[in-house]
């Protein structure tokens, strides 16, 4: 990072700080240590950032992006350790809905195992184990607690052909993220 660099990320972090409503101008404002206190760093990283002699470590730049209410994207393209290229998502999911999706509306199954990764050839069984664990539209109310109450069950209670691995996973509710890492093992 050149001096310049540093000298452009330090002045726009100082304006956050003031628009925050830290005085860090004034040597007894306690702007400095009231915002190291806030982000848990050191007050001395706020310090040599302020006069310009290094850049806060990754873990510290997080914690001041928190505190400060920007995002830490911006603030690690604005330090210039990354670029917005870098950050990009590399299959886009995260910069635009998948093609003809309406906004607001809650995405299909097969466009959640696409947003997740799962292999097109997978897909299909994804949707099949997901449904099981989704209540459909036309249940009675009755349904949610039936399932809850299978949720429930323990691995004591659980038939005694099951192998342990079928007993754990029926007290266990998997995640989306747990199912697609499952569909795609």
């Amino acid at each position: 990072m050149t001096s310049q660099g540093l000298d452009a990320f330090a002045a726009w972090v100082e304006d956050l700080m003031r628009a925050g409503g830290y005085d860090i101008d004034s040597p007894r404002g306690g702007g400095k240590s009231r915002i190291a206190d806030e982000a848990g760093v050191h007050r001395a990283a706020v310090t040599r950032l302020l006069q310009r002699q290094s850049m806060p470590d990754l873990e510290t730049t997080r914690r001041l992006a928190r505190v400060l209410g920007v995002p830490v994207r911006e603030m690690l393209i604005r330090s210039g350790r990354l670029t917005a290229e870098e950050l990009a998502d590399p299959r886009g999911h995260l910069s635009a809905p998948p093609p003809g999706a309406e906004f607001g509306r809650r995405p299909t199954l097969e466009e959640v195992a696409e947003l997740l990764g799962v292999p097109a050839d997978r897909r299909e069984m994804f949707v099949r184990v997901v449904e099981q664990f989704l209540p459909g539209e036309t249940e009675s109310v009755a349904a949610p607690a039936a399932l809850a109450s299978s949720a429930a069950r323990t691995p004591a209670s659980a038939p005694a052909s099951a192998s342990a691995s079928e007993a754990g996973a029926m007290s266990a509710p998997l995640s989306t993220s747990a199912l697609a890492a499952t569909v795609t093992d």
